[in-house]
């Protein structure tokens, strides 16, 4: 009877392990560090110093190369080289008149005006490429043209900039002279309604993804703001979600998606199939605490805002385009 018992217990621990030889098997390939994804670099540290962070927002890339870093407890812009290197920041403008609140979102126009969104105080802030502040636009409110809460945004080639509201639930549109153009995402049907964006992305098909933080769930629309399909759902699994937040689209459709709650970053092709994931929560590279924002080069490079570790880290896509 020992002998059976045995003979059974061996048998059981053989099958947990091919279970789980064939599990990671078949998953292999959507692990991506390592694999898809190269870690190239780190900066940062808690800290008001130069080149620290005490909340990392969204980042915008200028025609340099250089990365703009928004920072909502710090209540700046930071400005670094590719590779890291500080170079300058701005909290005060408009001759020390103004100052930023909770910038939170950034974009950069094709005449390389700068343009920041302010989460406390509904404002969009328009700067030259010299960061000489030129206008304010929008303003508190859930009419028309105000904001309340708002979040990331991107901007069109054609210079329509999309901002995510979380108060307000829905996506706004402006032009670059801060002109109301229309909103989406706020009406329909209740299961298509947006719950708390935190971001909306522009494409290179000319849609608009949005990362639908209170629903779990990434939505695609128009650049009109129709709605045109919805991927995603809450859980922990490939392809779901706990609270999305930043999302960037490279240049070949690939979509990288903050996957917060899961301190993952999760990526999908242009028809929204899981091609890998890399993350988990940690300080080592490739571990993440709190994402929010990340952004994507021309070359692949990703820049990711590690918010809860105060620091930027930087990757590199393997086989870009691929």
């Amino acid at each position: 009877m020992l002998h059976a018992k045995r003979r059974f217990l061996l048998i059981s621990i053989v099958a947990i392990f091919v279970v789980v030889g064939v599990f990671f098997s078949a998953n292999a390939s959507l692990f991506g560090l390592g694999a898809h994804v190269e870690f190239v670099s780190s900066w940062g540290g808690k800290g008001n110093k130069d080149g620290q962070f005490l909340y990392l927002e969204d980042f915008a890339l200028d025609a340099s190369g250089n990365l703009l870093a928004t920072d909502a407890v710090r209540s700046d812009v930071q400005i670094f080289s590719s590779d890291g290197t500080f170079l300058s920041k701005v909290n005060q403008f408009d001759n020390g008149l103004r100052k930023f609140q909770k910038p939170e979102g950034v974009v950069v126009d094709r005449d390389g005006n700068i343009y920041i969104g302010d989460y406390l105080t509904g404002h969009i802030y328009k700067f030259d490429r010299n960061f000489k502040y030129r206008k304010t636009f929008a303003g508190p409110g859930k009419g028309d043209g105000q904001l309340i809460e708002a979040e990331f945004m991107s901007i069109s080639p054609e210079g329509l900039i999309y901002l995510a509201e979380a108060g307000n639930h829905r996506i706004s549109v402006f032009d670059r002279e801060g002109s109301f153009q229309f909103l989406f995402g706020d009406s329909g049907p209740s299961t298509e309604i947006l719950k708390r964006p935190e971001a909306a992305k522009y494409a290179p098909d000319g849609t608009i993804y949005v990362t639908d933080y209170g629903n779990n769930r990434i939505q695609k629309f128009s650049k009109y703001g129709k709605l045109i399909s919805v991927f995603g759902r809450e859980g922990t699994g490939p392809g779901e979600f706990r609270n999305p937040t930043g999302i960037t689209i490279d240049k070949f459709g690939d979509i990288y998606i903050s996957d917060l709650g899961n301190n993952r970053i999760q990526v999908f092709d242009k028809n929204h199939k899981l091609k890998y994931v890399w993350g988990e929560h940690g300080i080592g590279e490739g571990q993440f605490a709190n994402l929010h924002g990340l952004i994507i080069d021309d070359d692949g490079y990703i820049y990711v805002a590690d918010t809860g570790n105060n620091r930027i880290q930087k990757f590199r896509i393997m086989n870009y385009g691929n």
